[in-house]
């Protein structure tokens, strides 16, 4: 194949799959409302089964519930009737997923599930499946991106934008909120995002700080000691008159000035941005990006406390 044909063949399954998710609205009816209520009131947890591929997106569902706060569990078609089905308690929902819905293991299953109520997510509304559950998901596609129509593309695309509706539904009926999403994610970039504050990482800096009188040989000998790049110049009540920063040194340096004469308050930059100390890390680079800034003053309350450094970010893993 072609480079050409190469690029109009993945093109054309990003717009074959479109297409499916864009059919899928008219799916979201009175019965999607009713499944989200059902598992928002479910006093045990949610259990989803699947086989095939279908068991695959079964799997990527139970994790997208659990991070959002919805407690599930996945349990294999096929094992569920080999002795996985003790995992199901009284109080437990089950959604079972099936691009047919008549696959040989859960025509096996439905028999077997008692009294748990059932959701049905399927890509035939008259399978047996459909016809077992207490609510049907419908997740019928017109055709599968495969070239044949045979390769799970489509259907599976449709099942898994299915169960990111329900996910997300429920996380809205809940209040489930981003400090609750914090809980469940502490580890890597996206967990710190959500926990880390700037409290967590100024304090390891150096504070370097000097009044509006300090001569330039002082506030040099700051800067440099400090090795932030910045220094604070503030008041005696220890609030934030203003900073002066390796630029501002290079700018009062091009002025034809008396440097024996020059004081902080005439070189330092006035109303600075600043972040609380108790503001998310990721708060603090949103600032330092879009004033292409490298450190940023801390304030707890109105009094001067530190600095953070892009540096401080990077290190963190948080850019």
């Amino acid at each position: 194949m072609t480079k050409e044909k190469i690029r109009a063949s993945g093109l054309h399954i990003i717009r074959e799959e479109s297409a499916a998710i864009a059919a899928m609205e008219s799916y979201i009816n009175d019965e999607f409302v009713r499944a989200v209520e059902l598992i928002a009131g479910c006093a045990g947890k949610i259990v989803i089964s699947g086989v095939g591929k279908s068991a695959i997106i079964a799997q990527k569902i139970v994790a997208t519930f659990n991070s959002t706060g919805t407690a599930a569990a996945f349990m294999h078609a096929a094992d569920a009737i080999h002795g996985d089905l003790g995992m199901v308690s009284d109080e437990d929902i089950l959604i079972i997923i099936s691009k047919s819905g008549e696959s040989p293991e859960i025509k096996v299953l439905l028999p077997l599930l008692g009294k748990n109520k059932l959701i049905g997510m399927a890509g035939n509304e008259h399978s047996s499946l459909a016809k077992k559950a207490n609510i049907f998901l419908n997740t019928t596609v017109s055709a599968e991106a495969c070239l044949h129509n045979l390769a799970p593309t489509s259907s599976t695309t449709v099942q898994m934008v299915m169960g990111d509706a329900l996910a997300i539904a429920l996380m809205e009926v809940r209040g489930f909120n981003a400090d609750d999403f914090a809980k469940f994610h502490p580890g890597g970039t996206l967990g710190k995002k959500l926990y880390l504050r700037v409290s967590d990482l100024f304090l390891h800096n150096a504070k370097p700080v000097v009044g509006p009188d300090a001569n330039l040989k002082q506030v040099i000998m700051e800067m440099t000691s400090k090795r932030l790049g910045a220094t604070a110049v503030v008041g005696g009540a220890q609030e934030l008159l203003g900073i002066i920063t390796d630029g501002d040194l290079r700018r009062m340096l091009e002025k034809n000035v008396n440097l024996a004469t020059v004081l902080a308050r005439d070189i330092m930059s006035v109303k600075p941005s600043v972040i609380a100390k108790e503001a998310l890390a990721v708060e603090a680079l949103e600032i330092l990006r879009s004033k292409d800034i490298s450190q940023l003053p801390v304030m707890d309350g109105n009094v001067y406390a530190g600095f953070i450094h892009l540096h401080d970010l990077i290190k963190e893993g948080i850019i």
